[in-house]
């Protein structure tokens, strides 16, 4: 009576009920939790540990640029193909995020949280060090890797060339389209990063997911987009100011509105919404166990009742 008033299924065993517990999803408020604790940990990094990582992540994230060249150069023409090519763009971030190295975009989420956990000036001090090491580190990485790329006699003549019309895909953008499409790719990332919290085991798949339809809108990167784009510079096709003011500067802005003031403020004030609901749960929660244990207590009580009665 009491399963069917509660509008539980009737009959369930209480260990069966424990598993249905466990099968659960987390909650919102534990995702939260677990992205803020990562980005606590993230802001007591000392600046050389978090400069050496960075730079190892703009290097790594130069194998989007490549293995989309190298598919680019290897296929025929054709949309169809180009889709296909387009899947060489989450090469970088499978090898950044798996060897745990520092990726800007990710911090626009792991590392905001904490901030707007506890707003105060310190915090937001330990924030704009890691996001300017973070970046520094990655536009670092992500400059010498192209310049490697065009002037060491590494790749063919036919994947140079493909090297270049990839970045001149991204110049096509005028400021306000990057700007625009900035946004939605640091949306993007944080939706992914949010998602790895949620399912661990699912982390490559869901890299995949996310940033080969990145690749397919053609979504604007402040780290990938830094070496295809400096790969024309060094190629002598684009000015230095060009690509400051119109690629770095505006898709950076987007990256951060999307990533930081859209989904991470969003998220968090849901939690804040959420923050009563919790407390009421386990309240509820505790009383079911006492009621549990209380059961086999009384059991044990006759039983022994009956011992005595039967020593007598």
């Amino acid at each position: 009576m009491d399963s069917e008033q509660d509008g539980k299924t009737p009959g369930l065993t209480p260990e069966e009920e424990r598993d249905i517990d466990e099968n659960q999803p987390p909650r919102a408020a534990v995702l939260h939790e677990t992205i803020r604790m990562q980005g606590d940990q993230e802001l007591e990094r000392n600046v050389a540990a978090l400069f050496w990582s960075a730079l190892a992540a703009g290097l790594t994230m130069g194998l989007s640029l490549m293995a989309m060249g190298l598919l680019n150069s290897r296929l025929p023409d054709g949309e169809g193909f180009h889709a296909i090519a387009s899947l060489g763009y989450s090469a970088g971030f499978l090898a950044v995020i798996l060897a745990r190295q520092q990726l800007f975009t990710e911090n626009t989420i792991t590392a905001v949280l904490p901030v707007m956990t506890k707003f105060t000036l310190s915090n937001i001090g330990r924030l704009l060090r890691l996001w300017s090491v973070v970046l520094v580190g990655n536009l670092c990485g992500t400059l010498l890797v192209a310049y490697v790329m065009l002037h060491l006699p590494i790749f063919d003549s036919k994947t140079d060339l493909a090297f270049l019309e990839i970045g001149r895909k991204v110049m096509e953008n005028d400021v306000g389209t990057m700007f625009a499409k900035g946004i939605i790719s640091g949306w993007m990332i944080a939706t992914m990063v949010w998602m790895i919290a949620s399912m661990e085991a699912a982390k490559v798949a869901i890299i995949v997911m996310i940033t080969y339809l990145m690749a397919l809108g053609d979504f604007t990167h402040i780290v990938v987009g830094s070496a295809e784009v400096s790969y024309l510079v060094f190629a002598g096709e684009l000015p230095w100011k060009d690509f400051w003011m119109v690629f770095a500067g505006p898709t950076l802005a987007g990256n951060i509105i999307g990533g930081s003031f859209i989904f991470a403020l969003i998220s968090h004030a849901q939690i804040r919404s959420e923050s009563g609901t919790p407390k009421k749960q386990t309240s509820q929660k505790q009383s079911l166990q006492k009621k549990q244990r209380a059961v086999p207590d009384r059991e044990d009580t006759e039983r022994k009742g009956d011992a005595a009665r039967k020593g007598t």
